[in-house]
């Protein structure tokens, strides 16, 4: 597994029952496990009040090594999703985007962009979908790689998060952490009139933002974006997991190699993320819950 591959994302939600129903009935993820998040996972992440709290875990059909988490805790009523640092969205690639909001029409997701062509963009057709946890996932359908990277297209109707989106409110700086702490390399970077933000903020049409993407070598992995003067920092209960997009995970080559630090130690875990292979968490120059599993080179 590369460097930096995407193994996984957090989500929290008010009620699992429903996030599984929204999940695994419409997305068609495959539910691989179901109980309560573990104590000592819960430190590790430096969110011991949401050990014990019901959790899921989810793979797409097409097998590809990597899971989405559903964790359920209650809302907080601050949080707005697109308005705030650290994770905010998914984005996983899919077959027949234009197909989707038929597909999601009676489920929990609120379609608050629709599939639509981006004129310079020619690369992919996003849509854009908040959960019941507010949390924000983008399906994408890759038309073709960039420039710079390649584009994974779908192996299943649903398949895998192929880049996660990280607001920060210093994006230069955000770009040199990831590129010298976890050893990452600075992508392109993008100056476009981002519709998600410009709505949240009620920004005049017109404005653009600046992103910047961070991958190795052609794998993208993380885009870092610019966020208005007006945003904050995200809103959670205490002691909890942060609400809507709450920690990703990513592929290490050697955990003892980098200067991080960790919230716990690294320690061996088992499941069908970790797989018996250590992980650690950090906390990220957004306030981002980083998430990292020794996968060797």
């Amino acid at each position: 597994m590369k460097h930096g591959s995407i193994l996984g994302g957090v989500v929290t939600t008010p009620d699992l029952d429903m996030a599984l129903a929204d999940y695994e009935g419409t997305l068609g993820l495959k539910l691989l496990e179901r109980g309560k998040l573990p104590d000592d996972l819960a430190a590790s992440w430096g969110v011991p009040a949401s050990a014990g709290q019901p959790m899921a875990i989810l793979q797409p059909q097409s097998g590809a090594p990597c899971f989405i988490r559903l964790v359920e805790q209650p809302d907080h009523p601050d949080f707005k999703p697109t308005r705030t640092y650290g994770w905010a969205a998914y984005e996983l690639t899919v077959q027949d985007v234009f197909g989707w909001p038929d597909r999601l029409r009676g489920s929990g997701f609120d379609i608050v962009g629709p599939p639509k062509e981006l004129e310079g963009l020619p690369f992919f057709v996003p849509m854009q979908v908040l959960g019941r946890g507010r949390e924000m996932v983008y399906l994408n359908e890759v038309r073709e790689n960039t420039p710079s990277s390649d584009l994974p297209h779908a192996g299943s109707l649903t398949d895998h998060i192929f880049i996660v989106i990280l607001a920060t409110p210093e994006r230069a700086e955000t770009v040199v952490w990831y590129c010298t702490t976890l050893g990452l390399d600075e992508g392109d970077t993008y100056t476009l009139e981002y519709t998600m933000i410009n709505d949240a903020f009620g920004a005049p049409p017109g404005t653009q933002s600046d992103l910047t993407m961070v991958q190795n070598d052609r794998l993208p992995i993380v885009e870092v974006d610019d966020y208005p003067a007006e945003a904050t920092a995200r809103a959670r209960h205490k002691n909890m997991l942060p609400p809507g997009n709450a920690l990703v995970t990513l592929a290490a080559d050697d955990l003892g190699a980098l200067d991080c630090d960790w919230i716990v130690p690294p320690t061996v875990r088992q499941g069908p993320l970790y797989e018996g292979r250590r992980a650690a968490t950090v906390i990220g120059p957004a306030g981002e819950l980083l998430e990292l599993v020794e996968t060797g080179p």
